[in-house]
């Protein structure tokens, strides 16, 4: 594929494979916040451990299961810095939320790349709803940047569809998850700040510049 026929948004997709991560879990706020107060203690991996694993912070049934999902977390999160982590901590659940995703776009350029192109147009389009065939279509794009794409499963597929519309339900960027209608949002005043003084464009472009 020459550059001449390559969607500008799809550039930076040449640099970075996609990865299936994200469908550990969706932003898990309440688990994000307990992960982000670990975090502004700079624990050494000793601590780590013994806060997700003995401690059970997380409040999981099966250590298997905190430990997922906390590196999950903690690789979103640490996209971010203290600033974040302390919003994450204090904020209301607007706030925190729209951090969370931000954090999410930064971690998975699967996610960040949907919202910026499939859900963008589908709101140029004026579609009321997301549907299958934009998951479909989109993934059969990114196959076309990362051939790794294609040897998903089946059940990987869903599962990554499930997890982002649910992202988005949990952002009001959907209605909800079951309806997938789109309902845009505009930042909080307070993310959009802290998104701007630390230069962070690509995110921006993702959640407000959607055209």
């Amino acid at each position: 594929m020459s550059d001449e026929t390559v969607n500008p948004k799809w550039q930076a997709l040449r640099m970075a494979p996609f990865n299936a991560e994200i469908s550990a879990g969706s932003l898990l706020p309440l688990e994000s916040r307990r992960v982000a107060k670990l975090l502004l203690t700079l624990p050494d991996e000793t601590a780590w451990q013994q806060a997700i694993e003995i401690d059970n912070i997380l409040q999981k049934k099966t250590t298997a299961t905190a430990r997922r999902q906390a590196t999950l977390l903690r690789k979103r999160l640490t996209t971010l810095d203290a600033q974040a982590w302390q919003l994450i901590t204090e904020r209301e659940s607007e706030v925190v939320n729209q951090l969370l995703l931000a954090a999410a776009v930064k971690h998975s350029q699967l996610l960040g790349y949907f919202i910026r192109k499939t859900y963008a147009d589908c709101q140029r389009r004026l579609d009321p709803a997301l549907t299958l065939s934009d998951w479909q279509n989109y993934l059969a794009e990114c196959a076309h940047h990362d051939s790794a794409v294609s040897g998903w499963s089946d059940s990987t597929k869903a599962k990554l569809f499930q997890v982002i519309v649910r992202i988005l339900a949990e952002t009001k960027y959907l209605e909800s998850a079951r309806s997938m209608k789109l309902t845009p949002q505009s930042l909080h005043p307070d993310v959009h700040r802290y998104l701007s003084t630390h230069h962070e464009t690509y995110v921006l472009d993702c959640l407000e510049r959607r055209t």
